[in-house]
């Protein structure tokens, strides 16, 4: 699997944990940045590279680290076709994905360290979307609030 990363500088601080998970579990990463805390960095423009990675197919999955994964969360949400959540708790990690088909993961690197940053992206990455008839009902009523907001 392909999986676009980006955090901004507060985020940066997981960047090493979350890069060697995905690593290791034998995924290409698609690096958006960035490498250091020294030039601020917003959440937003980090959303929209991990976002457009996926929606444009370079990527199937994302993970964005800001401080409290609420900025990129928000952010990330604003882009069609993507499923964003803050996890800081390994079974919303995999049960978003399940039930959801959550595909950007959001961090934050104030609330999380990185054992905990590894264990929630290696079950994000290992679960899959369930597609059962009650999962798939309801992903097709989030489509049609996107459609609402941005048309077909």
């Amino acid at each position: 699997m392909r999986v676009a990363v980006g955090f901004d500088h507060r985020g940066v601080k997981l960047r090493e944990a979350v890069l060697a998970t995905i690593a290791a579990a034998g995924h290409e990463i698609v690096d958006c940045g960035v490498n250091s805390d020294a030039v601020r960095v917003d959440y937003p423009d980090m959303a929209a590279m991990v976002g457009e990675a996926i929606t444009d197919g370079r990527a199937e999955r994302g993970i964005l680290v800001c401080g409290s994964g609420v900025g990129a969360c928000v952010s990330a949400n604003k882009l069609r076709g993507i499923r964003a959540a803050i996890c800081h708790d390994a079974y919303s990690a995999h049960q978003g994905v399940e039930h959801d088909d959550m595909n950007v993961l959001c961090l934050g690197s104030e609330i999380v360290g990185g054992a905990l940053a590894g264990e929630l992206v290696k079950v994000f990455l290992a679960a899959a979307f369930g597609g059962g008839e009650r999962y798939v009902s309801r992903l097709a009523k989030v489509e049609k609030l996107e459609e609402r907001a941005y048309g077909r």
